[in-house]
């Protein structure tokens, strides 16, 4: 069957001396973990101070930035330190997610399957017709079609009351994701805790205790262990060489809109870059990305009171944050994490290297065959590329072609990449998915 190239977003990408590097993992047990200097980044470090002054004032206890798996920033405020736990509040449903695909990669469950599978008749107030229709994909997407509207965290089948066909209405509703867990207790003949040990922690290091907190089962870890998370998810469910999550079918849609209602949400995390999103207690769409000062390819686990999971794959960068309401206490601190980027932003800063972005990338134009794609960079000549190579999301690189405004791809095999072209003083990049 032919194949189909699906080019996704045109990235704007700072050039940092060094193309994207092999992710460093720290131990599994230990503090060892190592770190990158910031000015041997090229950033800016005279807007460090401004940063951590704001995330100070914005009541955060602990703030890591990660680069190529490196600890870059890592800073705790007042009496919080490097081993304290917290509560991930809503930033857990993507770690969730992420054991949903587990489970189904271990032929547990399928995402097609109904819901009451697991959960048993009458784990609503619908009749079995409509409860049948509610399955395992709904409950990752938000889509369940259950009334949001009474007590949201509710998982009794008399809070669970029929709004919408399943599927067809997005809304940000607690309860069906919670039951998830239910869903992995019934699949794997195991506690949701003792599963997390054997199938997450013992494989990455993530510490965490997963405590019900009145209808809600809330992981609590240290900040480090939400860092490896965010590390984990950059290297597309795979600790180093060790596979957690093998089925990049399942992770690759994880990350990406899981439905048309919503376009900045995937199975259970955020997605910036969309160009429409909903949010908690709300059906109203948006005309604007998750975080319009983020990096449009960033991913993110986000929680109330502001803990904040990013990761961006074309800048190998995980952001952690976490802390008391800053102000902006809504369920999901969109705005909030927005904020944090325009700090960060300045601290990673353009070097004096005199290298910039190709401004053309905006006009970017990619023409797709079954064997070759073409570039319309809107100006650059062929004699003017010096380098045009592709690279994986973990920084190796696929292959380099003889600088050319058609490249064969033919042979390269399925997956997110990261296209690189170079001019003489210019460097750009774009990403691309080849289906």
């Amino acid at each position: 069957m032919m194949k189909k190239y699906l080019f996704l977003l045109c990235l704007w990408c700072q050039y940092q001396g060094l193309v994207a590097q092999a992710l460093y993992f720290p131990p599994l047990v230990g503090s060892t973990w190592s770190t990158t200097a910031a000015a041997d980044l090229g950033w800016c470090t005279d807007k460090i101070d401004s940063l951590y002054n704001f995330l100070d004032g914005t009541n955060t206890k602990g703030f890591i930035v990660l680069k190529d798996g490196k600890i870059v920033l890592e800073k705790y405020f007042k009496t919080f330190t490097q081993d304290s736990f917290w509560y991930w509040a809503s930033a857990g449903k993507t770690m969730t997610a992420l054991m949903v695909g587990v489970a189904q990669q271990k032929g547990l469950l399928k995402l097609s399957d109904t819901s009451s599978k697991y959960l048993g008749s009458g784990w609503t107030s619908l009749g079995s017709a409509q409860e049948d229709k509610i399955s395992i994909y709904h409950q990752l997407s938000m889509t369940s079609g259950l009334d949001d509207g009474l007590d949201k965290d509710c998982t009794a089948d008399s809070c669970l009351l029929f709004k919408a066909e399943a599927g067809t209405r997005w809304a940000y509703h607690n309860a069906p994701y919670t039951l998830l867990d239910k869903v992995i207790e019934s699949a794997s003949g195991r506690s949701f805790q003792q599963y997390y040990n054997t199938e997450i922690r013992n494989k990455t290091g993530i510490n965490g205790i997963w405590t019900r907190l009145g209808n809600n089962n809330v992981l609590l870890s240290n900040p480090r262990s939400m860092a490896r998370f965010g590390l984990l998810l950059l290297n597309q469910g795979k600790w180093d060489q060790t596979g957690v999550l093998n089925d990049t079918n399942f992770f690759t849609s994880m990350i990406q809109s899981s439905q048309g209602l919503n376009p900045s949400y995937g199975y259970l995390t955020w997605l910036n870059g969309k160009g429409k999103a909903m949010f908690p207690g709300s059906q109203i769409v948006f005309n604007t990305d998750l975080a319009p000062n983020a990096p449009k390819d960033m991913y993110a686990a986000m929680g109330k009171n502001g803990q904040l999971i990013n990761v961006v794959p074309s800048q190998n960068l995980v952001v952690v944050r976490v802390g008391d309401a800053p102000g902006d206490n809504g369920e999901v601190p969109v705005t909030f994490n927005n904020d944090i980027w325009k700090y960060l932003n300045k601290v990673i800063c353009a070097p004096s290297t005199g290298i910039s972005v190709i401004e053309t990338l905006q006009n970017l134009k990619l023409y797709p065959n079954p064997t070759s794609f073409e570039i319309n960079l809107n100006g650059v000549l062929a004699n003017e590329l010096s380098e045009v190579s592709l690279y994986n999301l973990q920084g190796g690189l696929i292959q380099s072609f003889e600088p050319n405004l058609k490249l064969s791809v033919a042979g390269i095999p399925s997956g997110i990449y990261l296209l690189k072209i170079s001019t003489q003083n210019s460097i750009g990049f774009v990403k691309l998915v080849k289906e």
